[in-house]
């Protein structure tokens, strides 16, 4: 049986038939640009303009970043206390799933800072 396969301009959307079979797979990506230039001289960003986050912050700018005794908690931006998540975050997975477990982590660590104050 002939198979025939197309891709639509559609980023991720790829459509195959095979006899009697239809399979369509869908990925979408919706972190590529991370849009975070306005935070730009507020936060930390990466060269791409993500945001650094954790021990991120001094290891990819070369310069120490976070000047508190203690560590950055591993969300934390360079800001104490505001944390990012999911495709804006550098070094992020760009998959739902992470993006949500990333979420709930930062509320537990929300909590944490809002409790040592």
């Amino acid at each position: 049986m002939a198979r025939t396969c197309s891709a639509s301009a559609f980023a991720g959307h790829l459509t195959c038939t095979a006899g009697p079979l239809r399979a369509t797979i869908t990925s979408h990506m919706a972190g590529a640009s991370p849009r975070t230039e306005w935070l730009r001289g507020c936060i930390a960003l990466d060269d791409k303009a993500f945001i650094l986050t954790g021990r991120d912050l001094d290891m990819a700018t070369g310069a120490p970043v976070w000047t508190l005794a203690w560590p950055p908690q591993m969300l934390e931006t360079s800001l104490t206390g505001v944390f990012a998540v999911g495709d804006v975050r550098s070094g992020n997975l760009k998959r739902v799933a992470s993006a949500v477990g990333e979420g709930a982590i930062a509320v537990h660590l929300v909590h944490r800072a809002l409790a040592e104050l």
